[in-house]
């Protein structure tokens, strides 16, 4: 299947949609958000028939489960996106030169985004609003896991906006196939910029494969330091949320390091793991200091392979360091430069945690599951950037715009 056709179709959709209002797109998202309501019962007709397919068990499933809250909760998001001002035509900087040349840079879309995703239907919707909302046309390729969902979600997308006038190629979904997926990472010709949206092993694969410029949505390996001055309560509240809001996906903890002075407080630190059935891999002085205070079955010695893991599951590795130059080498060695936390009531070793830790997003006594664009007040996400270039962190409208000069002269010439 050759797919060119359909990437400059969306390609000359994407001018369309940069010539329409912003009033107008704010009608479009709104009805998109109505539609995803009132199509409840096809959408989750669709995604039941992908969850079938799938054992519970499968970090993935939790994923890939709709419910009408979640539908409810995605299409809140989508209202949101469309009260946001637009991130297309702000000033970001002007000047008069010398010579009287007016000059200023201003905020533009990209054109077309291609976003790579995996079991993750209600990416369909958000990167679509997000889309729209910045005039960029969209590329969707999600996987082969949520191909039924997919379709009925493109499927509600497109009659809103057949509904609205508007082209629906500037929101187009791909077949769930490797050619596909092949295609896409070489449409240099059509598409402006690639997200990928998955495991490590799908962003690595885009990252070495793309002859299109990547923002890397990296997976989520993620600790939290229990320091000498943490306060006990505050922690076991923080590392109970970190862990289990939701396992599956990337801002959920991967890791507790801990300080060694405070290893009689381990135990209190995980009581309410316990309730939520976490399964503990732990260093030797960690083990010791839970051994007969956490259920037998739910403690583990922990392997060199625990570390560095990014479980997507009711798991965590915890590590014992011996000051906080082991915690912050700990993460450099293992993080993804996703999100680190850091539990203590000494501000200056807050301070020193935050200049020292490099990653996209680092809390001071705040779990990371807050690593997500709607908590943020973006409106939704199309990804978690860990990487500097250009965007980094949760992206929000303003992350998927580029800029461009604008100068404006009455008859200069250059000497």
């Amino acid at each position: 299947m050759d797919l060119n056709t359909t990437f400059a179709q969306v390609q000359k959709a994407s001018r369309q949609l940069q010539a329409a209002g912003d009033e107008r797109i704010n009608a479009l998202l709104k009805g998109m958000a109505d539609a995803a309501i009132e199509q409840q019962e096809s959408i989750l007709e669709a995604n039941r028939e992908d969850l079938a397919r799938m054992s519970p068990d499968n970090p993935k499933y939790d994923r890939l489960k709709l419910t009408p809250e979640r539908l409810h909760d995605i299409a809140r998001d989508m209202r949101k996106v469309a009260s946001l001002p637009s991130p297309v035509g702000r000033v970001l900087k002007e000047s008069t030169l010398p010579n009287r040349l007016k000059i200023r840079r201003e905020s533009v879309p990209f054109g077309v985004i291609g976003v790579i995703y995996e079991a993750r239907p209600n990416v369909s919707f958000d990167v679509t609003a997000l889309c729209l909302k910045s005039q960029n046309a969209c590329i969707l390729k999600g996987g082969s896991d949520a191909a039924s969902t997919n379709r009925a979600i493109a499927a509600t997308i497109h009659d809103v906006l057949q509904r609205h006038g508007m082209d629906p190629h500037v929101a187009e979904l791909l077949p769930p196939t490797h050619e596909a997926t092949a295609q896409l990472l070489h449409a240099d010709r059509y598409v402006d910029l690639i997200i990928p949206r998955g495991s490590g092993n799908l962003i690595r694969f885009v990252r070495e494969n793309a002859t299109i410029p990547v923002i890397e949505t990296g997976a989520g390996i993620c600790h939290t330091y229990f320091d000498r001055y943490g306060d006990t309560a505050k922690g076991a509240r923080i590392i109970h949320n970190a862990k289990t809001r939701r396992v599956s996906v990337c801002n959920a903890m991967d890791c507790l390091i801990i300080h060694a002075a405070r290893l009689a407080d381990l135990p209190d630190l995980c009581r309410m793991l316990q309730d939520s059935h976490v399964t503990l891999y732990a260093d030797p002085p960690a083990y010791s200091a839970l051994q007969g205070r956490y259920p037998d079955t739910l403690l583990q010695e922990a392997t060199p392979e625990d570390y560095g893991t990014e479980f997507l599951d009711y798991k965590m590795a915890i590590k014992t360091v011996e000051h906080m130059d082991g915690a912050l080498e700990h993460i450099r060695h293992y993080g993804s430069r996703h999100s680190e936390s850091i539990v203590t009531e000494d501000q200056e070793r807050a301070r020193r945690f935050c200049r020292e830790t490099d990653a996209a997003c680092v809390y001071v006594n705040a779990p990371t599951s807050f690593t997500d664009g709607a908590q943020f007040g973006l409106g939704a996400e199309i990804g978690i950037s860990t990487q500097k270039l250009h965007a980094r962190g949760p992206m929000g409208l303003e992350e998927i715009t580029t800029y461009k000069w604008l100068i404006e002269g009455d008859g200069q010439t250059r000497p």
